[in-house]
């Protein structure tokens, strides 16, 4: 098996060093580093990249504690997992992990990470793909991720599902007060609030705050319980289930011609 590791925080982020070393831990015979050489947070699916004369730049990264090969890439992550698939650092990888996130990725607004984005890549490309985030920064419980991503990865065995797409996020707590591992369904709201505080000329000032508490069950709510989350999530659909009435009934009639 190989295994791409990948972020939205950058190639010198911890994270990427504690997932890429529990990836080894957990048996996988080839791992390898391609993360952005900047912080991408935010970044969703994003295909961006800085290019010159069409190839896309590329250099030689080096993370603590890994001896294997390091990709520092001027591009998104979404766009690092695309060119991974295709072969621009090797073989294509059989299973893609993502993070470890400074910062939770709960609810809807997972649309908007970067770290979700790249293993959506992933998955709506057939390969199995789980996204890590941890409630905390550089000081984060990292042994409790540790905890979280070898149980994780024993469950996912040698043969995930194609297409596979997991979201887990872990609370910034010591081992022991760690309450278990639950799948939860998203939350209604992500992990921070937007507010506009002011409009002026040629500017929009935004704010962001701590939202209220989450739906009781969700993501975000288990995380303040103690609990570690994972969520099963589906890349790309098509709706088949709203109500054929107004507009969609008149463009299914044809009308518009």
């Amino acid at each position: 098996m190989k295994a791409l590791i990948t972020n939205d925080d950058g190639v010198e982020s911890t994270g990427i060093r504690v997932l890429a070393v529990a990836a080894l831990r957990a048996g996988i015979e080839e791992v390898v580093i391609a993360a952005p050489s900047w912080d991408s947070s935010g970044a969703s699916a994003s295909l961006t990249a800085v290019q010159e004369d069409g190839r896309f730049l590329v250099s030689a990264g080096e993370v603590e504690g890994f001896t294997g090969e390091v990709y520092a890439v001027e591009g998104a992550p979404a766009f690092i997992t695309r060119a991974a698939l295709h072969g621009a650092f090797g073989d294509p990888p059989d299973l893609v992990l993502s993070g470890v996130n400074r910062g939770l990725n709960t609810g809807y607004a997972v649309i908007h990470s970067g770290t979700v984005g790249a293993a959506t890549t992933a998955a709506i490309h057939g390969t199995p793909a789980i996204a890590f985030s941890v409630d905390g920064h550089e000081g984060a419980h990292w042994e409790t991720v540790d905890a979280i991503i070898d149980a994780v990865l024993k469950a996912l065995g040698r043969d995930p599902e194609p297409g596979l797409l997991l979201n887990v996020n872990i609370p910034d707590l010591p081992l022991a007060e760690l309450r278990g591992l639950r799948q939860a369904p998203l939350a209604s709201r992500g992990a921070v609030s937007t507010t506009v505080t002011e409009v002026g000329e040629g500017y929009i000032t935004l704010e962001e705050s701590e939202p209220g508490p989450a739906e009781p069950g969700t993501d975000a709510a288990l995380i303040v319980e103690g609990y570690a989350t994972f969520t099963p999530l589906r890349p790309t659909c098509e709706s088949a289930d709203v109500t054929p009435d107004g507009l969609l009934s008149v463009l299914r009639a044809g009308v518009w011609r």
